[in-house]
């Protein structure tokens, strides 16, 4: 099943910017959409999506999901941001992709689904924000997708039958998800890998509690997230490549008001009217910008940039936090297979042609596995007598802010609990490679070593390090200043380096191991990971992003950093919302779409009063 999202392929006419609005959606990602679709349910609503980037029906670069890599750096897809040098990763430059196209980011993910624990959700309504725990957003982990079975084939290639219930999974939503004909002998080997170092349970990870190695379901597709019958609403309209400039604020009665957004297209610039709500959903990067960019944010700052101060809020743009990864690339035994083949055109041509006629075939999605694991490093679980000392020695400080100290308290419960995943460990089968200066997603995919390789990758679930992104002028042309700050806690790289070294019993345990060449690593200083110390420096020299970035926004009291409150309303404002992962606390476990698709579909519920 593949949605299309039909809606006019690139401006609306002058006609629909003189119209009035009910709800303004600033931002055609995961966000936009889905409160596009849920709030255009009732016919009386007039619903505008705004996007800055274009409408790509059809696109076979984003309908194919293993041609992803086609998208990254290419700015008619990709906003293509690059942080500022990150001091505590030897001054490199990390790429962060951006989705720039109607769809957002999920136009170019590699379209897993994972769902955050249970401990995720309980942490953000402990930290503030009523409604918000596990069992209030079990349903809409559900809500915003249909599971499809996968076939017999890869049931029992991958196991699925034993953690995953179908009738536990969504079953109405307008996401198709599903598991294709993707998998191999890596994927099977890796849950029977993990299965041998005692890490297999039957727990469904919908649920919110599971540890162990496991196969997430991917989205059927990554861009349209609104059935054609949805598009062609009357009442709804999107405006592709249109920029909003800022959001038109006045104050009445005391109260900041959202009258509506002023925009720029190819055609001039424009006021357009709401007048009910407007809804920021342009992401963890972007949406800061926006605010900054109307007057709301650090007085200072805005002030620099001769911004009329609307709001005083310091915390617009703290608070970002990403899941840093790092890898080792593994050769793999002869007559065995990973993507590194795709390195030879005719081979691409092939799969192309083979996905044209049957949407099937390599090309048809990502054979990504993966295992959620307590703390461990080189010997297996780190007893909780050490990791108490550990955690103790970085975070019993007095001078930590009352904001992080809030925050790290959830973190270190997280942590100590031997039956929540900390730890994120992935199986991709290509090699990775990072630059000693600027790297980015596209020079992380490169196939520069002849050989075929695969690749572990070990993503840091909990991160305590906290970074910004703001404005760099007061021109929504200008791309903001993004700085992640990776490593600026010492706790990410005390738990990332233990982390990597627990990689040596995942390929030297039988099935697994059985798939490699004995020795063969890459890089060379991977070879030996029993120093810890030199495991920091290999962390810092592979370090990458997992392209998660939220927080930017947080939900949280305004007193403790927060931005919105716990229906997601900008503090100060009458009418403004943002709905996106730049409203997340705290970041969740493992890959966000489903986490964001979550929040949007509760944040519909909010916006028309149903909950």
């Amino acid at each position: 099943m593949r949605c299309h999202f039909s809606l006019p392929l690139n401006l609306a006419p002058r006609s629909k910017m003189d119209e009035e609005y009910d709800y303004i959606i600033i931002g055609a990602g995961i966000g936009g959409l889905v409160l596009a679709n849920r709030l255009s349910e009732d016919a009386d609503v007039k619903v505008l999506v705004i996007e800055a980037g274009p409408n790509h029906i059809g696109d076979p670069f984003i309908d194919t999901p293993g041609l992803l890599s086609t998208l990254y750096g290419n700015p008619d897809y990709d906003w293509d941001y690059m942080s500022v040098p990150q001091v505590h990763a030897n001054n490199r430059q990390i790429g962060q992709p951006r989705g720039r196209v109607v769809g957002g980011s999920s136009a170019l993910n590699f379209s897993v689904v994972m769902y955050p624990t249970a401990s995720n959700f309980q942490a953000w309504e402990a930290l503030g924000n009523a409604g918000w725990g596990a069992e209030n957003m079990a349903p809409y982990l559900r809500k915003f997708h249909t599971y499809s079975s996968p076939s017999e084939a890869t049931a029992e290639l991958l196991g699925t039958a034993r953690y995953m219930n179908v009738e536990k999974q969504g079953s109405s939503g307008p996401i198709p998800i599903s598991l294709p004909d993707v998998f191999g002998p890596f994927n099977k080997a890796w849950d029977e890998t993990f299965a041998e170092l005692g890490w297999q349970t039957d727990a469904d990870p919908i649920e919110g509690r599971k540890l162990g190695a496991f196969t997430s379901p991917l989205t059927d597709t990554r861009q349209h997230t609104i059935p054609p019958e949805v598009a062609a609403r009357p009442n709804l309209t999107l405006m592709a490549e249109t920029m909003v400039q800022k959001i038109a604020l006045a104050e009445e009665d005391g109260e900041v008001v959202a009258k509506g957004v002023h925009v720029e297209t190819w055609k001039g610039k424009f006021q357009i009217k709401a007048k009910k709500e407007v809804i920021v959903c342009g992401g963890s990067l972007n949406t800061p910008q926006v605010l900054e960019l109307s007057g709301i944010g650090n007085a200072e700052l805005l002030r620099k940039h001769n911004i009329p101060v609307v709001i005083d809020n310091p915390a617009v743009g703290e608070n970002l936090q990403d899941h840093a990864l790092t890898t080792i690339n593994f050769e793999i035994a002869d007559g065995q297979i990973s993507g590194d083949i795709m390195r030879d055109p005719a081979v691409v041509e092939s799969l192309i042609k083979l996905y044209e006629q049957t949407h099937a075939g390599p090309l048809a999605g990502m054979p990504i596995s993966m295992a959620y694991l307590p703390l461990v490093d080189g010997k297996g679980v780190v007893p909780k007598e050490e990791a108490e000392k550990l955690l103790s020695k970085y975070l019993d400080q007095d001078d930590i802010p009352a904001n992080l100290r809030a925050q790290y308290a959830h973190l270190r419960k997280i942590i100590l609990d031997p039956q929540d995943p900390s730890q994120h460990f992935l199986f991709l089968p290509s090699q990775l490679h990072m630059n000693p200066g600027k790297t980015t997603l596209s020079d992380v995919l490169e196939k520069k070593l002849p050989e075929n390789y695969v690749s572990i990758m070990l993503l840091h679930n909990h991160p305590f390090s906290r970074g910004s992104v703001h404005i760099a002028s007061a021109s929504s042309d200008d791309k903001p200043i993004y700085d992640p700050n990776l490593l600026s806690h010492p706790l990410d790289i005390e738990l990332m380096a233990r982390q990597m070294q627990y990689v040596d019993q995942i390929t030297s345990t039988g099935p697994f191991a059985a798939l490699l060449k004995p020795g063969m690593r890459e890089p060379e200083n991977t070879k030996d990971l029993s120093d810890l110390e030199h495991v920091k420096e290999v962390v810092k020299e592979r370090l990458y992003t997992c392209f998660h970035p939220a927080g930017s926004c947080a939900m949280l009291p305004k007193e403790i950093g927060g931005v919105v409150d716990f229906n997601l309303k900008v503090y100060g404002t009458k009418n403004l919302r943002v709905v996106d992962a730049s409203v997340f606390p705290l970041e969740t476990s493992g890959n966000i779409q489903a986490a964001v698709y979550a929040v949007a579909e509760r944040a519909a519920d909010l916006i028309k009063g149903q909950c």
